[in-house]
């Protein structure tokens, strides 16, 4: 129950952004709304509000804000879609990734500022990591870190940039517990991911600073789009997963805790946020391709053939969900030890 929950809120949350940015964008620029729907198949919950139909649908999956004029029968007015400008258009289709992105930042802001907190502005340790050089030593929560291989510190970014450039390197450390200053000789270890140096300690973390939660925000999320980058271009493992895979990380996720379940939302918002502008038919990047193609020729593609590109491409786009669905069912649920 925990794992289908904590699926319907992060997809809901997703979709739900997605969807809002269209809608609002569509609106703003004169665009008739017709419907806005969170989920596909047979709603739920529906009303009507200003002439644009509402509803919440029985599957989780998707959702769709559909516009005047993506009816072939409707093109021809003047609030539609299709007689918009391009960079009307253009604005329109981009506004479902761009508030993708935007939900990363906001759900790490909710992290750092309310949940866990950033380092703060000294050098005093707040956790020792259990089995750690830093706790062999004798470290405690509370120390303070006067100064390291005779360098002083006053910041943890000072105490990191310090440990970080000696991996399985002696480091000399000045701590002040109780108003006594006692020296300590550790041997860094070599953190696998970076092969930086780690002693096995952490910062004390403030809640509700919101400069630093706000640029903590931004850093995870460069972080993560770097992070990607690496991922398309093959400079890192790439590990794709279908909706089942999708459900069986969330549920992992959701029983360490809230804070981590809002890190994943934000990095699979990243993630539909970018895949959503690659340039693949029945995507939104799709569409706004055939846009460019339209700018560069001067005149529109014929509807028919743009729908039936659009077609094939969501035809493929399933087929691939299913064949990668079918890998998760295998790799999750039949044999998951293997």
């Amino acid at each position: 129950m925990q794992t289908l929950l904590a699926a319907i809120f992060v997809f809901g949350l997703l979709i739900l952004a997605h969807e809002l940015g269209h809608y609002f964008v569509a609106r703003k620029t004169g665009v008739r709304v017709l419907e806005l729907a969170i989920g596909f198949g047979p709603k739920l919950i529906g009303w009507t509000r200003n002439n644009i139909d509402y509803s919440l649908r029985a599957v989780p999956l998707g959702g769709f804000c559909r516009m005047l004029g993506e009816d072939p029968e409707e093109a021809g007015q003047a609030n539609s879609f299709p007689k918009q400008s391009i960079p009307v258009r253009a604005a329109v289709l981009l506004a479902g990734s761009v508030m993708n992105l935007v939900l990363a930042v906001v759900v790490f802001f909710i992290v750092f500022f309310f949940l866990v907190g950033v380092p703060g502005d000294t050098s005093e340790l707040g956790y020792i990591v259990e089995d750690s050089p830093a706790e062999e030593a004798g470290l405690q929560p509370g120390d303070q870190i006067k100064s390291i291989d005779g360098e002083p510190v006053e910041e943890w970014d000072d105490v990191l940039a310090a440990i970080s450039v000696k991996p399985e390197e002696k480091v000399h450390l000045e701590v002040e517990r109780n108003d006594t200053v006692t020296e300590y000789r550790i041997e860094t270890e070599s953190e696998p991911e970076t092969g930086r140096g780690i002693i096995g300690i952490g910062p004390q973390m403030q809640r509700f600073s919101f400069i630093s939660s706000l640029q903590s925000s931004f850093e995870q999320f460069a972080m993560f789009i770097f992070a990607i980058y690496e991922a398309f271009f093959g400079d890192a493992p790439l590990d794709v997963a279908g909706p089942v895979g999708i459900v069986h990380t969330i549920g992992e996720v959701a029983q360490v805790g809230f804070a981590n379940l809002l890190i994943l939302t934000g990095l699979i918002s990243i993630n539909l946020g970018i895949i959503n502008l690659l340039p693949i038919p029945a995507l939104d990047g799709g569409r706004l391709l055939f846009l460019i193609i339209e700018a560069i020729r001067g005149r529109p593609i014929e509807p028919e053939k743009e729908g039936l590109v659009h077609f094939i491409g969501f035809a493929l786009l399933i087929t691939l969900i299913l064949m990668v669905t079918y890998q998760d069912i295998i790799r999750f649920i039949i044999s998951p030890n293997n």
